[in-house]
């Protein structure tokens, strides 16, 4: 219980100190596109140590680690570009939709109805919201911005990939779904550069590399915590993650209006957590 506990806590912490990383490495111009690729190239060449580590792996293992690969590359470079041009302490709470997202994709897909409690907790989310937002901007005109876009694609993507990355875990276990999910990762984000690589600068270089063992921390913080306990519970502790996002958009880019953004998260997580529970 004390090894889930305190990988739980360096998830909730890692997450939101890699996206401070990921927005200081789009501030010093470094290509989105590019610091999603050589994060995951940094973490494979660390996991070509233990890929001894890899045998008997079944078929269906590779196949969802190959989609998950996919869907790992597509919402981590979405969500880097979301930081790019939006604010930390905007961008981490919208997090809290990803259980909204899962629901409505359990209507659309499965034909589930939601109970009272879980329409409860959406209204909760979106009540939340309210207080994150500048004010008047509260309305359905927030889709039309780029960092708001990038950031729901970016949700949508990383939902879909934690579910591949726990049937991964499922039929290994943490340590082979860690090296399959950098290896893939790596693998499609290459392809999302375009080819078109540049090496960052000496400081940006040091950023990256801090980036690269704090993205390392989460991931493999991530699949134990999904060994070790229901995935619908660690989503919900996962959002107390969105209280730094709020913390630290203050704390590293000056962001303003700390205080109601904190209070919007209080009750986004209530309702995230009421949502996913539910």
């Amino acid at each position: 219980m004390l090894a889930t506990l305190t990988a739980l806590g360096l998830r909730i912490f890692s997450n939101p100190y890699s996206n401070v990383l990921q927005k200081r490495l789009t501030q010093n111009g470094v290509n989105p596109a590019q610091i999603n690729f050589f994060t995951y190239l940094g973490l494979s060449l660390c996991c070509l140590f233990f890929i001894g580590h890899v045998h008997g792996v079944s078929l269906n293992a590779w196949i969802y680690a190959s989609i998950g690969g996919l869907f790992g590359a597509l919402g981590n470079g979405f969500l880097i570009k979301a930081l790019e041009c939006g604010e930390l302490s905007v961008l981490g709470p919208i997090n809290s939709y990803k259980s909204v997202v899962a629901m409505l994709f359990g209507i659309v897909l499965l034909g589930e109805i939601p109970s009272l409690l879980g329409i409860f907790g959406i209204f909760l989310i979106i009540g939340g919201s309210y207080f994150i937002f500048d004010k008047g901007e509260f309305r359905f005109s927030l889709l039309k911005r780029r960092d708001i876009q990038y950031r729901l694609l970016a949700l949508i993507f990383t939902g879909c990939e934690a579910v591949f990355i726990k049937g991964v875990i499922n039929l290994t276990d943490v340590m082979t779904s860690f090296i399959f999910w950098c290896f893939f990762g790596a693998f499609f984000s290459l392809f999302f550069t375009q080819f078109k690589l540049k090496r960052p600068s000496n400081l940006n270089l040091v950023v990256l590399g801090v980036l690269i063992l704090s993205t390392g921390i989460m991931q493999i913080s991530t699949n134990f915590v999904f060994k070790h306990m229901n995935v619908s519970y660690a989503l919900a502790l996962f959002q107390l993650s969105i209280m730094l996002s709020v913390v630290f958009g203050w704390k590293f880019f000056n962001e303003k209006d700390v205080l109601r953004k904190l209070f919007g998260s209080m009750i986004m997580i209530c309702g995230a957590v009421i949502l996913i529970l539910a």
